[in-house]
C-alpha cells in the first residue's frame, strides 16, 4: 500500500455551484429549512465540510403542495418540449461536471475520476432522455370489431418521489429523474443526509434551468431528512411512484407500507454479485475487470463484485496475480487525479468492515491480502481477498458494503451456476470464457438469474442505455434506458368506435 496523503480542502469553490450559507452559516436542504441542522463531514479526514438544515414535515407539506400544483403546468407541456428543457439540464451539468464531480468526491470520498463520471452519467441519461421523449407511445392493434380502433395511450403518474443512497449521489438521482420529467412527471427527491450538500447543489442547479425557462422549480423539489421524511414519503398517497434506492431491509418496510395503500413502487436494492472464470478465460480481461469491480469506490457499488468463481485450474494463478495488483493500488485523498482508492464513507462503514473480515476467519477463511484498518485518518481500510470458505457459507451470503472478495474455486458450470443463483439477492453477475455454447447457456433460462447478465466485462460499470436494476431481494426494479420509461407512466387501453353499430367482442349478441 503507498502512503495515504490527506491535505486539507478549500471550500470556497462550492459559491460556483450556487451554494451559499445563510445568516447562521448553515445551507438550507429544501425550500422552507425548519428541520434540524446536521454536519456533513469528509470521509478522507472525518472533518466537517458544511452545517445543512433538514427538511420539517411542515416543510415536507408545503414543499409536495408546491410540486403538486407544478406539475399542472409541467403536464400541458408536450413531451418533446419537456425533453429540450431536460437537455438544457443536461448541459448545465456539462457546465459544472468538474466542479461537481469535486463536490461527490469530498462529501461521498469516492475519487475524482469516479465523481465526475457520476456526473457524466446524468448528462447522458439527459441526452438519452432529450431523444426518447419524441419516442414514447404505445402501439395500434388491430380490433377484432369492423368500425373499431384498439390503442394503449400512456399518460403520467403525477408525482415521482426519489430516495437514492450515498454511493451513488447523483447519478442515481438523474436516471429517474430525466425519465421522470420527459414521462409528464415532477420529482420530490431526498438524498442521502450524509450527502446532503450534493443534493442541494444538484438541486439549485436543476432550478436555474426550469426558471430560466420561466417553470417553477418546483418541479424538481428537495426534501433532506432521515428516515421520518423517508417514512411520510412511503406512505403518502399523493406520492404517484416512490423509487427507492438502498438496503434489502429498509427497503422491504418502504415496499410494504407503499403496498398497503397501493401504490407504486421501483425498488432497487442489495447485490451479492459475482464473476466465473473458466478454464479458457483470457486472463488479462480477468484480473483487471475483477480489481475494478471488487476495490473501484472502496467496493461501495450495489454491482461491486463480492464473489469470485475460479476453476481450479487457474484459481492459485489469478489470486497471485490479484495480490500483485491490489498491492499496486495507489490510495490517498480522492480528489487527487492519480488516486485509484479513497476511503469508505463512514465510521460505522470501517466498523462494518472490520465485523466481516472477523466473521469471514471464524468461518473458516483466509485472509490472503489486506483485512486491516489502515493507521490513517478518514475511513480507509486495506481492499481485502479472502480464500478457503465455502461457497455457502453465511458471511459470504451476505452482502458487506465494504471491500472484501471472496474467492473459491469450482471444477464445472453447473455447480458454478447453481452458486451463483444460490445468494437472496439478484443484481449483476459476468463470465469470463471464450466457449460461444457456454455464453448463451449462461444468457438462457438455467444460466444466470440477474438482471445484468455479461459476458467478459466486469459486474459494476453499467452504461445507461440498458435497463438497470435485478430480481429477487434486489426488488425487480427497472431504471435509465431500455423501457424503462413505462414504470414512469400509468397505461390505458383504448377502444374507439368510430362506426355507426355497436358489436360487442366475443361475438356477443345482447338484443
Amino acid at each position: 500500500m503507498s502512503t495515504l496523503l490527506i491535505h486539507h480542502p478549500q471550500y470556497a469553490w462550492l459559491q460556483d455551484l450556487g451554494l451559499r450559507e445563510d445568516n447562521e452559516g448553515v445551507y438550507n436542504g429544501s425550500w422552507g429549512g425548519r428541520g434540524e441542522v446536521i454536519t456533513t463531514y469528509c470521509p478522507a479526514n472525518n472533518e466537517p465540510i458544511a452545517r445543512v438544515r433538514q427538511a420539517s414535515l411542515k416543510d415536507y407539506e408545503e414543499t409536495i403542495g408546491k410540486a403538486k400544483k407544478a406539475w399542472n403546468i409541467w403536464a400541458d407541456i408536450p413531451a418533446p418540449k419537456r425533453g429540450e428543457i431536460v437537455r438544457k439540464i443536461g448541459d448545465a451539468f456539462r457546465e459544472k461536471i468538474q466542479l461537481l464531480g469535486r463536490l461527490v468526491s469530498l462529501e461521498m470520498g469516492k475519487i475524482l475520476v469516479e465523481g465526475i463520471g457520476e456526473v457524466q452519467e446524468y448528462v447522458d441519461v439527459c441526452d438519452y432522455a432529450a431523444g426518447l421523449s419524441r419516442m414514447i407511445g404505445g402501439p395500434t392493434l388491430p380490433s377484432e370489431r369492423p368500425g373499431h380502433a384498439l390503442i394503449e395511450m400512456w399518460n403520467p403518474l403525477g408525482l415521482v418521489g426519489i430516495i437514492t443512497a450515498f454511493n451513488f449521489p447523483v447519478a442515481v438521482f438523474g436516471w429517474n429523474n430525466a425519465i421522470a420529467l420527459i414521462t409528464g412527471n415532477v420529482c420530490l427527491w431526498k438524498g442521502a443526509p450524509t450527502t446532503s450538500l450534493v443534493s442541494v447543489a444538484v438541486t439549485k442547479i436543476i432550478a436555474q434551468v426550469l426558471e430560466d425557462n420561466l417553470l417553477p422549480g418546483a418541479i424538481c423539489s428537495l426534501v433532506c431528512g432521515g428516515a421520518d421524511i423517508g417514512t411520510t414519503m412511503a406512505r403518502d398517497e399523493r406520492v404517484n411512484l416512490l423509487s427507492f434506492t438502498g438496503s434489502t431491509q429498509v427497503g422491504k418496510e418502504v415496499a410494504l407500507m407503499v403496498q398497503e395503500r397501493f401504490g407504486k413502487s421501483l425498488l432497487e436494492l442489495g447485490g451479492n454479485n459475482a464473476i466465473i472464470a473458466f478454464e479458457d478465460a483470457d486472463l488479462s480481461l480477468v484480473v483487471p475487470s475483477v480489481l475494478f469491480a471488487a476495490v473501484g469506490t472502496a467496493g461501495q457499488r450495489c454491482t461491486t463484485v463480492r464473489r469470485l468463481f475460479l476453476h481450479e485450474s487457474i484459481h492459485n494463478e489469478v489470486v497471485d496475480r490479484l495480490r500483485s495488483a491490489y498491492s499496486q493500488i495507489r490510495v490517498g485523498n480522492p480528489w487527487d487525479p492519480n488516486i485509484l482508492y479513497g476511503p469508505l464513507h463512514t465510521k460505522q462503514a470501517v466498523s462494518m468492515f472490520v465485523r466481516a473480515v472477523e466473521e469471514a476467519k471464524k468461518q473458516g477463511g483466509t485472509v490472503v491480502y489486506g483485512g486491516k484498518v489502515m493507521d490513517h485518518p478518514g475511513n480507509y481500510v486495506e481492499p481485502t481477498i479472502v480464500t478457503g470458505l465455502a461457497h455457502d457459507a453465511p458471511i459470504v451470503h451476505q452482502e458487506t458494503f465494504a471491500p472484501i472478495l471472496y474467492v473459491f474455486k469450482f471444477q464445472d458450470e453447473e455447480e458454478v451456476f447453481e452458486w451463483n443463483n444460490e445468494v437472496k439477492q439478484g443484481l449483476s453477475s459476468s463470465i469470463f470464457t471464450k466457449d460461444l455454447g457456454r455464453i448463451f447457456r449462461w444468457l438462457g433460462p438455467k444460466g444466470s438469474d440477474c438482471g445484468i447478465v455479461n459476458v467478459n466485462i466486469p459486474t459494476s460499470g453499467a452504461e445507461i442505455g440498458g435497463a438497470f436494476g435485478g430480481e429477487k431481494h434486489t426488488g425487480g426494479g427497472r431504471e435509465s434506458g431500455s423501457d424503462a420509461w413505462k414504470q414512469y407512466m400509468r397505461r390505458s387501453t383504448c377502444t374507439i368506435n368510430y362506426s355507426t353499430s355497436l358489436p360487442l367482442a366475443q361475438g356477443i349478441k345482447f338484443q
